[in-house]
């Protein structure tokens, strides 16, 4: 089990000989194809910071009745998700740590079946995790546009059936994903589906801000101030659209990844892309540590109960 490789078929390629390996290794190590000798230090307490910051937003959200609504629902579910990334790499970094000073022997059987529930575990995030983007993106725009018949179609039930669907989808194809490594079908259903959900939500976004700007220009032409409601619902999709931008930029080379690996194994500079995966891995656990900061910083609501759960005023 190599240093902090969370999903066997991301480790490396596997439709390539040793050889032919080994020698696009050598063709791409020139300079800068080293990759990142990341200590592990940093993964432990990025995971750390992470599952601490996750854990009070999902306090924050069970506290506060305000809160109790489908859309934050969904912001709960995505922080689990979070958790969820946190706690299976900081479980394999701690596990493989202590196979390598000998603290903990276990069969080599063993060790694959634990290498393969964490891998599961990591790759129920991924799916879940732009899931929830993706429906919190939808949540969004039903409220913007459809504001009047936001509570009979959202209803607390139809986010239910949402939630538990999402998890129990995330966690069936998470598992045939790691059965299925080998075949690259799996990989191009994982990339088509995250391809898929981002043309989704920046659709959502670009109507969403087609009418900001409209409704702006409205209220320049009649000098009126903007509602109050209407405010918070544009404020809304600024800060779903900061969270695509994070998670693009931190799930974004994770899933380039995936495609080099379908579309060129074998090619220096895919070889070299590939030495740089741990660095992949620091930015999806960075997603997980900016997600709560965001939530905290543009919810006054969120904020200020996270403030109260914090200073344990109850």
């Amino acid at each position: 089990m190599s240093t902090l490789a969370p999903l066997r078929l991301l480790r490396e390629p596997w439709n390539v000989s040793e050889g032919n390996q080994s020698n696009a290794v050598v063709g791409a190590s020139g300079g800068w194809c080293q990759g990142l000798d990341i200590p592990h230090e940093l993964f432990l307490a990025l995971g750390l910071v992470s599952l601490v910051e996750n854990l009070l937003v999902v306090a924050a959200i069970l506290k506060n009745r305000n809160l109790h609504s489908p859309t934050y629902y969904f912001i709960c579910c995505l922080a689990v998700s979070d958790m969820l990334v946190s706690i299976s790499n900081m479980a394999e970094m701690l596990f493989m740590l202590l196979l390598e000073h000998g603290v903990l022997v276990m069969h080599p059987s063993i060790v694959r079946h634990m290498d393969s529930v964490i891998d599961v575990l990591i790759c129920s995030s991924v799916v879940s995790s732009l899931s929830f983007l993706g429906v919190i993106a939808i949540d969004r725009y039903i409220t913007i546009f459809y504001a009047l018949r936001y509570h009979s179609i959202m209803t607390l039930q139809r986010a239910v059936v949402t939630m538990v669907s999402i998890w129990l989808v995330s966690t069936i194809s998470s598992t045939v994903l790691i059965t299925y490594y080998h075949s690259n079908t799996v990989l191009l259903c994982l990339i088509s589906f995250f391809l898929f959900m981002l043309v989704l939500m920046l659709v959502l976004y670009i109507h969403m801000f087609a009418l900001a700007r409209h409704h702006l220009h409205s209220i320049t032409c009649q000098q009126k101030p903007p509602t109050t409601y209407r405010g918070g619902s544009l404020k809304g999709a600024v800060t779903l659209t900061i969270l695509l931008g994070v998670y693009f930029i931190c799930w974004g080379p994770f899933f380039f990844h995936l495609i080099l690996i379908v579309t060129c194994p074998t090619n220096p500079f895919c070889t070299c892309f590939f030495s740089y995966f741990n660095l992949f891995l620091i930015l999806i656990i960075c997603n997980s540590v900016i997600d709560p900061l965001i939530y905290a910083f543009r919810s006054q609501e969120l904020r200020r109960t996270l403030r109260e759960v914090v200073t344990c005023s109850w």
